[in-house]
């Protein structure tokens, strides 16, 4: 099958998605550079040929500057380029290391002199911070940050509170483990809403349609880097009432790179509860295990292919297991209580705590069009009022085991139970370099989140949600084709399927 064929299917495939009934809003992750090239007199200067090179792929593009002496090159993966700039009666001009970062736009702009081509004038300047080609505002959390900062479970989505006006909300800050999944994406950003922002990976939603949770959380050495993008947002962005977040999975280069790392936690070194200590209870257990492994780099098998400069991959497996026991302290019914003796239940307050016959109901004295209920005599609600069901569901509930807080009698139970789950999560990419003008990659992201029953009774009854599973398959393709310097056509179909 000819190229022209292939890339007829793949633009026949990303316009069946984009019209399908449920279609997969794709954004961008890239950055871009642009700028204008001028000679010493600051005349435009048409004509420049531009090459720009990922030095980590060494993958090159090549583009002219317009009669206004404009260039532009859009849809770079985030990483480190060089810009030359060349043009007959010139001297070369060369700007290295600059980097473009998530939905970033870097304005470089060149003066060129009179000389030889084969004359380089090297450019040092700092590359501006100023973003004029973007209104949005936003932050981006760089490589360094996102695979160096301390983060309890290393939970990525925890830096999102680096960008200002990041408030996180509920379970955000914890681990990913043991965390109610509605937690994942609680966050407010830009003054919205918390859970009503929206988060990609590689362009791809990570949102569902089901209240708008994320469905994952991309593992930390999987990242390149992230942005959090917190007002006056691009007009591609909608479905939203908040900030967006846009992750970049890492992509291999020419260089091998690859590592392996394990952080162990258990109850040896930690201290028991103040709880469980006045109960005589145990310490409770605690085993933390974090591992994991990465590797990225060109695809080279000896003697049959050599993908250097042309074929990259990355692959990343990361392991959260978590075991621990948690103290809990609550109130359940006292003996009196189960028996229908409600005359020593107190009010914070030091008011009793009155019970009424809701089959009673005279008028209130001075007040026209009013009732009133009787109360039960000495505050005891007879045996033969109780329901059936409320028995049943009273029996759920243990005898207290705890004398609980004078007067109210509450917080009288103080029990251990089992928390934690396990976390397993794969990432797989592949980047090629078809041509100068092309650019595919592809990334799958295999997510299984399990989370053990917290049933502090031992009875059932679970404390927020029994046991959890989530399980998530995520797979983004992504075609880049230059056809002019100034049209790009972009293609980018998506799938998650979550169970």
């Amino acid at each position: 099958m000819s190229k022209l064929h292939l890339r007829l299917l793949g633009l026949l495939a990303g316009l069946t998605l984009c019209f399908a009934p449920n279609p997969a809003f794709c954004q961008t992750t890239f950055g871009s550079i642009v700028g204008t090239v001028t000679d010493s007199s600051g005349g435009a200067v048409p004509q420049a040929v531009v090459k720009l090179t990922n030095l980590g792929t060494s993958e090159i593009r090549n583009g002219i500057t317009s009669s206004d002496g404009l260039y532009q090159f859009v849809n770079l993966l985030p990483g480190s380029y060089c810009v030359d700039v060349e043009k007959p009666a010139f001297k070369t001009a060369t700007r290295a290391l600059i980097t473009v970062q998530v939905q970033n736009t870097v304005k470089i702009d060149f003066t060129l002199e009179v000389g030889s081509t084969s004359q380089t004038v090297e450019v040092t300047e700092e590359t501006p911070l100023l973003q004029p080609e973007t209104s949005s505002l936003g932050q981006v959390v760089s490589q360094v940050e996102v695979n160096t900062l301390p983060l309890n479970g290393r939970n990525a989505m925890n830096l999102t509170a680096l960008a200002p006006s990041v408030v996180p909300q509920g379970q955000t800050s914890g681990t990913v483990t043991g965390t109610n999944q509605y937690s994942y994406g609680n966050y407010q950003i830009g003054g919205g809403m918390a859970n009503e922002s929206a988060a990609f990976l590689d362009g791809q939603p990570l949102n569902i349609v089901y209240q708008n949770i994320v469905s994952l959380i991309p593992a930390q050495d999987s990242l390149q880097e992230f942005k959090v993008q917190t007002n006056s947002l691009p007009p591609e962005y909608g479905r939203l009432a908040g900030g967006v977040i846009n992750f970049s999975t890492k992509s291999g280069s020419n260089q091998l790179h690859g590592g392996g790392w394990e952080f162990l936690r258990n109850k040896v070194l930690n201290g028991n509860n103040v709880f469980s200590n006045e109960q005589g209870l145990a310490t409770p257990p605690f085993t933390q295990n974090q591992f994991g492994a990465d590797i990225g780099g060109p695809v080279y098998i000896p003697h049959i292919y050599d993908g250097r400069n042309k074929t990259f991959f990355f692959f990343d497996y990361e392991g959260f297991w978590l075991r621990q026991g948690e103290t809990f302290v609550t109130t359940v019914p006292t003996p009196q209580q189960r028996a229908g003796d409600f005359s020593s239940t107190y009010l914070p307050s030091g008011v009793l705590d009155a019970i009424y016959d809701p089959n009673t109901s005279t008028p209130a004295p001075g007040n026209p069009g009013q009732y009133a209920r009787t109360q039960f005599p000495n505050n005891m609600i007879p045996l033969s009022r109780f329901s059936p069901a409320s028995l049943q569901l009273m029996n759920l509930f243990p005898l207290p085991n705890a004398s609980g807080t004078a007067l109210t009698a509450t917080n009288n139970w103080v029990g251990n139970s089992s928390i934690g789950g396990d976390n397993n999560q794969y990432v797989g990419r592949v980047d090629q370099n078809v041509s100068d003008k092309q650019h595919i990659f592809g990334r799958f992201t295999y997510f299984k989140d399990f989370d053990l029953p917290t049933d502090p009774f031992g009875n059932g009854v679970c404390l927020d949600r029994c046991s959890d599973r989530v399980i998530n398959n995520s797979i983004v393709l992504h075609d880049i084709y230059t056809l002019s310097p100034t049209t790009v056509l972009d293609i980018s179909p998506s799938v998650v399927r979550r169970k």
